[in-house]
């Protein structure tokens, strides 16, 4: 898991040159921030951009994007960030927060696109990204020198078909990665192009070598449950949600958790929970200081904290549009396609020129 910096750890890093790039009000919202986060977001307008905010929902700085971002990762070694296109996106843009340097686009190489997700290697040298072969309908993840200017190194495959959200895990050298299971075509835009035989899986691959280390699929019965996005427990246990390409009118289960050598599990949540969700998580997070996981659903206006230990529902929210998440204080900060920025203990901030997208991540 990617460690966290309190604020004054943050301040302290970016030095001198960060606060007077910002300007006074800006700092001054910085310097009473108690965390910093980082989410994609598209403005009434039309533009598209990535933001960096207090918890409070003020906002430290923002950087205009040529399309749609998804996620962002952060290296802590060389504190920038990088945001990824949202799939079939062709770009990520790497973006430092102190200001020193400017921001970095990188385009995808022919015969691929990105998913929307990535992350650094501990020592922040290599960049990873997951990657479409859409040639082949193959699964890669794409290794980027960060270094060498982002150069493109190599790549390995997930073996599997439409992975999207990747994680490093606390061994630093696991991956685990969520094949969705859908093959798509830049020439069909977002069409999903395999929905009747579909495999979604969640793999555990080595970071240095390649390797597959352990492959693990649901019941053929639930084969169109795509698995999209993680998020590892204290307990080292990797959380999942799914979205259910099948009819409507079915009711999955939508949210589990697996370990690299037993398998996944899917737990058995409420009628009344899942049916909120319309079989649709857009987000995963945890909390692991809370023993707290939370998943959200755009669709169904709906979030919902999960008790890690008991793996019961311990709270669900009613929450217009929300699907950003992140863990902040001893619950989670979330954001919603309205503008809404909603955090623990801290008075709601209301941003409606901005249409926050489905992943904040705490820097």
């Amino acid at each position: 898991m990617t460690p966290l910096i309190d604020r004054r750890s943050f301040l302290a890093a970016a030095g001198s040159l960060f606060a007077a790039s910002l300007g006074a009000r800006r700092a001054f919202a910085l310097e009473r921030a108690d965390a910093v986060f980082a989410t994609a977001y598209q403005r009434r307008s039309g533009q598209y951009g990535v933001a960096v905010l207090t918890e409070a929902g003020e906002l430290v700085h923002a950087l205009d994007l040529p399309d749609r971002g998804h996620d962002v990762t952060f290296d802590p070694v060389s504190r920038r960030s990088v945001v990824f296109a949202r799939q079939p996106g062709t770009f990520m843009t790497v973006f430092d927060h102190a200001g020193k340097q400017p921001p970095i686009t990188i385009a995808s190489i022919e015969g691929r696109h990105f998913y929307g997700h990535g992350c650094f290697s501990p020592d922040g040298a290599l960049l990873y990204a997951t990657e479409n072969d859409f040639d082949a309908a193959e699964g890669m993840i794409g290794i980027y020198d960060a270094r060498d200017h982002f150069r493109r190194v190599g790549e390995f495959k997930t073996h599997g078909v439409g992975p999207h959200e990747m994680l490093l895990m606390g061994d630093g050298r696991t991956f685990a990665v969520a094949n969705g299971g859908i093959e798509t075509h830049p020439d069909f835009g977002r069409a999903k192009l395999n929905i009747a035989t579909m495999e979604p899986s969640l793999v555990f691959i080595d970071r240095v070598s390649g390797t597959l280390l352990s492959h693990h699929t649901l019941p053929a019965t639930l084969h169109q449950l795509s698995i999209r996005h993680m998020a590892a427990d204290d307990k080292g246990r990797l959380w999942f949600g799914c979205q259910y390409e099948g009819a409507e009118r079915d009711r999955p289960q939508l949210v589990g958790y697996a370990t690299r050598d037993d398998g996944l599990t899917l737990l058995d949540m409420p009628d009344d929970v899942l049916g909120g969700f319309r079989n649709y998580i857009g987000s995963v997070a945890s909390n692991p200081d809370a023993g707290l996981v939370a998943v959200s659903s755009p669709q169904g206006n709906s979030l919902v904290l999960i008790d890690t230990a008991t793996r019961t529902v311990r709270e669900m929210r009613n929450l217009t549009e929300v699907c950003g998440v992140a863990p902040d204080r001893g619950g989670f900060l979330s954001s919603t396609g309205t503008g809404r920025w909603l955090a623990p203990q801290t008075p709601e901030a209301d941003l409606p020129d901005f249409v926050w997208d489905n992943h904040i991540l705490r820097i």
